[in-house]
């Protein structure tokens, strides 16, 4: 019985084999392709110059190397040059980074940008009013225009997390004013901010606003605490002091530790001021007298180079007030002239 079982399944195995076997050899004939098909290298990746066949004229060795850099194809053995001033068929550009070899297609990737770069967008600068008359549009078709970009970034982001990241590199773009390098280092501390959770429960523009300060603080660029809250449209007293707080939070979780010196605000306030060049030094020269001393703790320093630029003003040529420096330097003169008498303290004015 045992037998008589097993021999239907057996033949209707053999069976099954031989069929499958017809179909392949039948499929092998129908088709013309003898090898699988292989995807073709990109022609950045394909870096090789054109390679020699056949034996060698000298020795008779068929072992070739081939120096892509001199574009020369010599004997392995006798070193016979066989070819020389090869094509390099490959793409025109040198890869500098460590990433892979890519084609050139495209612009570069935008960490100021949500998707980085990788689609189309309606740019916010050509529907301002004066770029919207210069490209011939009405007012009407201005808002119609606004309200398709409008439309086309909410397309792009379908979840909160993406529509939250472009609200933040377009807060970074229009109202942080930093040159495009140091623009990329505040998305980059944005989106760092985020992957380590500094933004939930916190205001994107607060967290934005507090990424710009210190990239900018991180580039020597002097920027005060007042002037990124007016940008930021935090003109409260709540909202200024929240973002005190928020640059600390960032720049203590990021390990920006730098530390903005009066120094570094001397050609700022020397220009808006509108000061002759020499009084730039002079100021430069009397804070290297005064600097180390430790009455300057605990001081402003868009103060302390404020009252050094008055107090070298005043006597040079060019003297400015104290309500001009003060509003340049974001103080009161209250302050300015209790920083006055530490100054006169310190460096005593000569009598004529």
């Amino acid at each position: 019985m045992m037998g008589g079982t097993i021999q239907p399944r057996v033949n209707m195995s053999e069976r099954s084999t031989k069929s499958r076997q017809t179909k392949e050899k039948s499929t092998m004939r129908n088709t013309k392709r003898k090898k699988p098909f292989v995807s073709g290298v990109r022609p950045s990746q394909a870096r090789n110059t054109e390679i020699v066949s056949g034996a060698c004229e000298v020795c008779g060795s068929d072992e070739w190397d081939t120096d892509v850099v001199r574009g020369e194809t010599c004997c392995a053995v006798c070193g016979f040059v066989a070819a020389q001033n090869m094509i390099d068929p490959g793409a025109e550009w040198v890869n500098h980074s460590d990433a892979a070899d890519r084609s050139r297609v495209g612009a570069p990737t935008k960490l100021t940008i949500s998707d980085k770069g990788l689609s189309t967008e309606i740019s916010r600068i050509d529907l301002t009013s004066g770029a919207a008359k210069r490209h011939g549009m009405t007012g009407k078709s201005a808002r119609d225009w606004r309200r398709r970009q409008r439309i086309d970034q909410r397309s792009k982001t379908r979840d909160s997390r993406a529509r939250n990241l472009t609200t933040a590199m377009q807060f970074i773009r229009d109202r942080g004013d930093l040159p495009p390098q140091i623009e990329q280092q505040a998305a980059s501390l944005y989106r760092h901010s985020v992957e380590r959770g500094l933004v939930t429960g916190r205001s994107i523009r607060g967290v934005s606003a507090a990424c710009v300060y210190i990239a900018a603080r991180e580039a020597r660029i002097p920027r005060k605490i007042e002037e990124i809250a007016e940008a930021f449209d935090m003109r409260t007293e709540v909202e200024e002091k929240e973002l005190k707080r928020t640059i600390r939070l960032v720049a203590r979780n990021l390990g920006t530790h730098h530390i903005t010196g009066p120094e570094e605000y001397f050609e700022k306030f020397h220009s808006d001021l509108q000061l002759p060049p020499p009084v730039l030094g002079a100021a430069r020269d009397m804070w290297k007298k005064v600097g180390e001393d430790l009455s300057w703790q605990g001081k402003k320093p868009s103060g302390i180079a404020g009252v050094i630029l008055y107090r070298v003003s005043q006597e040079s040529t060019s003297p400015r007030t104290q309500s001009e420096v003060c509003k340049v330097s974001g103080i009161s003169e209250v302050t300015l002239r209790g920083l006055l008498k530490i100054l006169k303290q310190l460096a005593p004015p000569i009598e004529a």
